[in-house]
């Protein structure tokens, strides 16, 4: 028997004015799952939390969480949610354990035990009676993520949790947000990090408030299967780069250090790439055909978003 969705949209939409930050959005997410919604600045992926944790309402469509309508049931829906924001609100004053005490409360689920649990999992123990204020970034993170967990809720949003912290940090955090999601949790994750979207189970792309992308990281992938993907080392050379921004059939230049990695039509085969590439004797280019990664795709579909 297939499970019931978390998480159902259909067409959901807010303006603000005469511009549109979400624009008739669909998804559905499934108990268990990490979803996760990537998209440019200003792409739309706060206002899309924002709406869905019943902070501001929507202009238009629908929204089925936890099997209650967004409109209708939102106090019990947001009994039944967590919500960790980009900037959590922790009390610097206060220390770990009273920041949990106090948001506990809020849901009147002031359990010692769970507390004590809560803590130990998310290694919080040591520093329970030390101020949040006194805390390192990554470990403010974890007290936020603690906070909001507090009453055991079934579906989490996370706006970007791991932003600002280092890689060690950001993977011991999606060891715990797998735990939570073997548990039974959804969790709907926004983040600008390509290798924590290849963590997700389902992905969307966002662009201009509308959703250019919407399947498993590696069906995304697929999207880019009718593209050409070169690769090549590149030194510092201007002139080859301008050159290559007008050679027919280039979509996307991206560079990692020296190499240079394009996305093109069928247009532009290996052969004129390499002879365009032999123009400049000063380097040995050796291009060579790739497959599409989660980057390819994402920059070809949300190229021109603003920054």
């Amino acid at each position: 028997m297939p499970l019931t969705a978390s998480l159902t949209i259909n067409k959901l939409t807010k303006r603000f004015g005469d511009f549109t930050a979400v624009d008739k959005l669909d998804l559905a997410l499934q108990p268990g799952e990490i979803f996760g919604l990537l998209g440019p600045n200003a792409a739309g992926k706060t206002t899309t939390i924002r709406m869905l944790a019943g902070i501001i309402r929507p202009s238009s469509g629908s929204a089925n969480i936890l099997g209650l309508d967004l409109f209708k049931d939102l106090n019990e829906i947001k009994s039944r949610i967590g919500y960790v924001a980009q900037h959590f609100a922790l009390y610097p004053e206060l220390t770990v354990t009273e920041n949990l005490v106090f948001y506990s409360g809020l849901y009147s689920s002031d359990d010692p035990q769970r507390q004590a649990e809560l803590l130990d999992q998310y290694g919080l123990t040591p520093y329970a009676n030390r101020h949040a204020g006194q805390l390192s970034g990554g470990y403010m993170r974890r007290l936020s993520m603690v906070c909001a967990l507090s009453h055991d809720p079934e579906l989490i949003f996370l706006d970007e949790p791991t932003a600002g912290i280092d890689p060690v940090t950001r993977k011991e955090l999606w060891d715990l947000f797998y735990d939570l999601a073997m548990a039974g949790k959804t969790l709907f994750v926004t983040t600008h990090y390509m290798e924590e979207a290849e963590r997700c189970h389902q992905l969307a792309f966002l662009s201009h408030g509308k959703c250019v992308a919407n399947d498993t990281p590696d069906e995304i992938k697929k999207m880019l299967d009718h593209k050409q993907i070169y690769t090549f080392d590149a030194g510092h050379e201007p002139a080859m780069l301008k050159g290559l921004n007008h050679l027919e059939g280039v979509d996307v230049i991206n560079r990692f250090g020296n190499t240079m990695r394009l996305v093109a039509d069928e247009s532009l085969t290996l052969d004129k790439l390499t002879t365009f590439l032999n123009t400049w004797p000063s380097e040995d280019y050796v291009p060579v055909q790739a497959s599409a990664n989660l980057e390819d795709v994402f920059i070809t579909l949300t190229t021109g978003e603003s920054e």
